[in-house]
């Protein structure tokens, strides 16, 4: 078992961290404003890129333990185990989770999120989910992975172009991680907010430092933004277990900070907007929802869960002109980027290798 303990587990934020494109203060980051659709990024003498550099290029140089270069992939279609070398794997996670035609910037971002990802969770220890051997899935219980020859037969002809760009993106942040408080961070993201990502308590149990709301404004212009869902009054009260009163549905009691359903009344049940969202399979748990005769018609604002980074979001703020490293600021607060290895060698998991 490893020898570190986190101090801010999510009890069930595996299987949900990944609902992308697959199919306090800051500390060392620069604040970023946003005003209407743009962000713009306020820097001092202290907070330039000069600073970035020494945050993200410590000056003693670990290498990676042995055991975390290579990557175990179960493979949920051949149920086999895949040894892929991280950086690989890394790349496979990316061309999976967020669009090849994304700004470079954004890319990169998704690319800590996943390197992240792997670093919690091979130092978390061991997950009663995984088959034996295994570090990971390749489904959205962890992350989804493709390895070289399924993008080849996704992108067709377009693979050479789309798989440089994810290799770019990759490579340049080689070895970078998310941390918070010198441990790495929950790198929780989503596709697309109703217009501000979600605070982690108001979502899932635990009040998580670094996931706190705030304003996404590029995520309006999303073809995933709105959504509108008819469902019969009897596949409602069937999937819900609820009777509807006569030409109604049920009150919306409150909202959370993000602007999501907090709690639903639907006769003399009550529900979490998270509840209606897994029931009945929405898009987002933002959503009203009025009666049509038989029909009940819902309308969402936004695609996943909300916490996080919003992937649209951060190819809006690189159209802006941000870089990655703003982008991970932004929407992981006071947070810091740092390599893999240096946090990797205080460990139990560094030392014994």
């Amino acid at each position: 078992m490893v020898g570190v303990i986190f101090a801010f587990a999510i009890l069930i934020v595996p299987a949900l961290l990944v609902t992308g494109f697959s199919g306090g203060n800051a500390l060392d980051s620069a604040p970023v404003s946003v005003r209407g659709s743009q962000a713009t990024v306020e820097t001092t003498k202290e907070q330039t890129g000069t600073n970035d550099k020494k945050e993200t290029k410590p000056a003693t140089t670990y290498e990676l333990p042995t055991e975390a270069q290579t990557v175990s992939v179960f493979r949920s279609t051949t149920e086999m185990i895949e040894e892929v070398p991280l950086e690989e794997y890394i790349i496979g996670v990316v061309a999976s989770e967020m669009p090849a035609s994304y700004e470079m910037e954004a890319l990169k971002a998704q690319a800590l999120t996943a390197r992240t990802y792997y670093i919690r969770q091979i130092l978390d220890g061991a997950d009663l989910e995984l088959p034996e051997g295994a570090d990971v899935t390749d489904t959205v219980m962890h992350q989804v992975f493709k390895n070289e020859a399924e993008l080849k037969e996704n992108w067709g002809s377009d693979y050479d172009w789309m798989m440089s760009r994810i290799q770019k993106a990759v490579y340049d942040t080689e070895g970078q991680i998310i941390t918070y408080e010198e441990e790495p961070i929950t790198a929780t993201f989503f596709s697309t907010s109703n217009g501000y990502t979600e605070n982690s308590e108001e979502y899932w149990p635990n009040e998580i430092p670094y996931l706190r709301s705030v304003e996404s404004p590029w995520d309006l212009e999303s073809p995933r933004y709105k959504d509108v869902r008819e469902i019969s009054a009897g596949e409602f009260q069937e999937l819900l277990q609820v009777n509807l009163p006569d030409g109604e549905v049920g009150e919306i009691v409150s909202r959370t900070t993000g602007g999501r359903v907090a709690e639903v009344k639907i006769g003399d049940k009550t529900f979490t907007g998270r509840d209606i969202r897994d029931k009945l399979e929405l898009d987002s748990s933002d959503f009203d929802w009025s009666r049509n005769g038989d029909t009940v018609v819902i309308e969402t604002r936004g695609w996943g869960h909300g916490v996080g980074m919003s992937q649209f979001g951060a190819d809006g703020m690189a159209k802006a002109g941000n870089d990655y490293r703003d982008i991970i600021h932004y929407y992981y607060q006071g947070v810091s980027i740092v390599e893999a290895a240096t946090v990797l060698a205080q460990t139990d998991f560094g030392k014994n290798s």
